[in-house]
């Protein structure tokens, strides 16, 4: 394998089981309502990369082999995760979804608002129907923590006073609980062993820490290589992360007081490149990395007692891919 993994690398040992889960995933979201299935439709063409459910196959074929409850868990994770993202177009007012126009651009909000309930209902009912309940518990609190995360987050952005501490919370709630919600499914879909559940929900833990750590990182670095200037989207949006919380515990006082008065007043592009070189001087994109490297190591060191299989060179690799990843 390369040192860098792409996706495609990663996904070799579930190739096939990927095919199958799209045939469960769209049976899944048909229905005997025109619009409804419409737009559920439509949806399905906005394919994403498909992370999640290659997480719940490789956890679960780590295990043994991908089973019929794991296609359902898989399916559950993603309309789950396909809900939730309709949703958060409503709320963030958003035109667009993986490069199409988004379901409240297209239908209006009213539209969009139903049919992320929708999605959430064809969910449940899929492990109801299968009484499928530990995958319902593992997903019901990854919601409940996504919810309280953006609520979290919302509260402290008004203030501009979020701690390291806080700022992990958040990012555990709103994105590592679905990737352990991910791992968790999958390993429970193959095996009773509560052991082999907590590593691989603790595997999936961290390596959405180091996810959203590198996500946040890419805020500043995302662009740079390509055209010279960094995105700068969340200090924008007035949202401190780790790279700049780092920074203004770290670095110059004067400059800190600055960089929290640009933010305060919403940075224009020239503000976001100045609080950059200010994260850059004052070492908080080092930090940054260096935090997403011991959430990567911690989860690696989840798999270690599984035996040396294609599905765990995958999880381990899917980990760095995680960390070098630029988009």
């Amino acid at each position: 394998m390369d040192r860098i993994p792409n996706l495609d690398r990663l996904r070799r040992p579930v190739t096939r089981e990927l095919k199958g889960f799209e045939s469960h995933f769209r049976e899944a979201m048909t229905s005997r309502v025109p619009l409804v299935d419409l737009v559920a439709r439509y949806i399905i063409r906005q394919k994403g990369k498909r992370v999640r459910p290659m997480l719940v196959l490789l956890s679960a074929k780590l295990c043994g082999a991908v089973t019929t409850a794991t296609y359902r868990g898989a399916t559950l994770i993603e309309i789950l995760h396909t809900a939730t993202l309709v949703h958060d177009d409503v709320v963030d007012d958003a035109n667009t979804r993986r490069g199409l126009a988004s379901i409240n651009a297209v239908w209006k909000n009213k539209v969009a608002v139903l049919m992320g309930d929708y999605l959430l209902s064809r969910g449940l009912l899929l492990s109801l129907d299968h009484s499928d309940y530990l995958f319902l518990h593992a997903t019901s609190t990854a919601v409940r923590r996504m919810s309280e995360g953006e609520l979290l987050q919302i509260q402290k952005s008004r203030h501009l006073n979020l701690t390291e501490e806080t700022y992990l919370q958040i990012i555990g709630d709103k994105t590592a609980s679905l990737f352990s919600a991910c791992t968790l499914v999958g390993a429970a879909s193959v095996t009773d062993d509560p052991a082999v559940h907590r590593h691989l929900e603790r595997y999936g833990e961290h390596v959405g820490m180091a996810f959203q750590i590198q996500d946040d990182l890419l805020d500043y670095l995302g662009t740079q290589k390509i055209i010279g200037k960094p995105t700068g989207i969340d200090i924008k949006e007035k949202k401190l992360t780790l790279p700049l919380i780092y920074a203004l515990r770290m670095g110059d006082r004067h400059d800190a007081r600055h960089a929290l008065k640009l933010v305060k007043k919403g940075a224009s592009n020239d503000d976001v490149r100045w609080i950059v070189d200010f994260v850059t001087r004052a070492g908080g994109l080092d930090y940054a990395k260096r935090r997403a490297a011991e959430y990567g190591t911690r989860a690696k060191e989840e798999l270690a007692g599984f035996r040396d299989t294609e599905a765990k060179r995958s999880l381990v690799a899917f980990v760095d891919y995680v960390i070098a990843r630029e988009k």
